[in-house]
């Protein structure tokens, strides 16, 4: 086996015994990155020279016999901020950026000598659902490269799925890691909201961006996510005393209660993947998993208050980017201050941002608020409380697609927004609520990937993630 294609637990056993280096595992990821990049395009920015060295260092500590991660080579998604590394969010108007910190992420990854490979190509600020509307052209999907890989951190579910890393982080704003998990056949977590610092994260919506693991495995995410969760003083979001759910000594699915909301299961799901779903389930039940029916009345509005909730956050977030402090710039030929700003935004950033910026400015403006922003947040708590009512009930977590579709072509929903919105109707409600999400690989139609999705309550991110594993592990 080529030392790229190894789970990361695997790569670590075979660098404590001895079998190769961490730079020769580095080595081999770069090579299949100069390889596929050109064609995939999941990488921005392939940081060869620095991970080199850190590879170096780490085969000179053995750091890899204590810390898991150690020599590992990870993708980081490139609204993630890494100290003197170019971070661009896809954008244009931050295309000559540099960070000047490390992301808290960022720092415990390099404290226990993980190997930073390379930064991801991503939907532009994270807007996007098909990694198509990045400055840096389109992300493709490695399982067909007429295909698209899914939004936002489709490169970084597009670089695990081509081997190009063993793990990699993306963000999840609205299902922006579960659903490029789906579509590119990969494991994509969504941990409950604070859990992980979003300090250094590019912010897109602050109340539902969530930092998150990405992997070949449900083992693979855990590793991940037990380097990079913990309250973080730097970020006013990150829950500082949590009940943090512990590892359940599961042997099996006998009495597992798993939920499955009806209104998930109904329009716009597309007949094979909910043949694929079925039997999926069936498998479960014969494992003696208990399978319950329920019902999330409120699931219908999730994507419509989403899309109000997150446009208005992304009009307050994106103001930042002016001409004047940082990013591109239209200083030296605009006349008026007014002029700055105007002609820095119209050049620097791509159609999708300004069309939310407009419609989170619309809905926040006055007389409108109430009618818009203010119903959509009284809906939201309705939303959270359905999920809340459904725990209530003894369940251990909830079943549904990831995504309604397996991939679709690229450029088929660039020009409709509101098809390219419904990517998002399986996973928006979880961020909504602040819950943990998993997306796990569960079949294929006609070669691309059907992935399903595990909900589980607040703080119950190690539970889902342990049942998740004996799913995974039952294939």
């Amino acid at each position: 086996m080529e030392l790229n294609n190894l789970t990361i637990k695997q790569a670590n056993q075979g660098l404590k015994d001895g079998e190769f280096s961490s730079q020769e595992l580095v080595k081999s990821c770069i090579r299949v990155i100069k390889n596929k990049n050109p064609d995939v395009n999941a990488f921005i920015t392939i940081l060869e020279k620095q991970s080199l060295q850190q590879a170096k260092e780490v085969d000179a500590k053995k750091s890899f016999k204590k810390n898991i991660l150690a020599g590992i080579p990870i993708a980081i998604k490139d609204n993630i901020l890494v100290k003197d590394v170019f971070c661009t969010a896809g954008s244009k108007i931050l295309e000559k950026y540099k960070a000047t910190y490390d992301a808290s992420v960022i720092k415990k990854l390099k404290q226990v000598g993980a190997i930073l490979i390379g930064k991801t190509n991503m939907d532009e600020f994270a807007m996007g659902s098909s990694s198509e509307s990045s400055y840096f052209g389109p992300v493709k999907n490695p399982h067909n490269l007429d295909y698209v890989p899914g939004g936002s951190s489709g490169g970084s579910a597009a670089s695990i799925a081509s081997q190009m890393c063993l793990g990699a982080l993306g963000s999840d704003t609205g299902g922006s890691i579960r659903q490029p998990a789906s579509f590119c056949g990969v494991v994509g977590f969504k941990p409950t909201y604070g859990l992980v610092s979003r300090y250094g994260l590019i912010a897109l919506a602050s109340s539902l961006d969530q930092i998150g693991p990405l992997a070949k495995t449900v083992e693979g995410t855990k590793i991940i996510l037990d380097t990079i969760k913990g309250y973080d003083p730097l970020d006013s979001t990150s829950i500082k005393k949590s009940s943090l759910s512990q590892e359940l000594n599961i042997k099996n699915l006998k009495g597992i209660r798993i939920g499955l909301p009806k209104e998930y299961f109904e329009k716009g799901l597309d007949p094979k993947v909910k043949s694929i779903l079925k039997g999926k389930l069936d498998n479960l039940a014969k494992q003696g998993a208990i399978i319950k029916e329920i019902s999330l009345p409120h699931t219908e509005y999730a994507l419509a208050v989403y899309y109000i909730i997150m446009p208005a956050e992304i009009s307050a977030n994106l103001a930042r980017y002016d001409g004047i402090r940082y990013g591109l710039s239209s200083f030296k030929k605009s006349k008026h201050l007014l002029d700055v700003y105007l002609d820095s935004r119209s050049q620097g950033l791509g159609e999708e941002v300004k069309r939310r910026i407009v419609l989170g400015a619309y809905s926040l403006s006055a007389g409108h608020k109430e009618d818009y922003y203010l119903r959509a947040q009284k809906v939201r708590s309705l939303i959270k409380q359905d999920f809340a009512n459904a725990f209530k009930t003894g369940l251990d977590c909830l079943i549904t697609p990831t995504t309604p579709t397996t991939a679709f072509l690229l450029g088929d929903k660039t020009k409709d927004p509101l098809a390219m919105y419904l990517s998002d109707i399986c996973t928006a409600s979880v961020n909504l609520a602040g819950l943990p999400a998993i997306s796990l690989p569960v079949g294929k139609v006609k070669n691309l990937p059907v992935g399903l999705q595990l909900i589980g309550d607040y703080l119950q991110d190690y539970k889902i993630l342990q049942i998740a594993d004996m799913i995974y592990q039952k294939g």
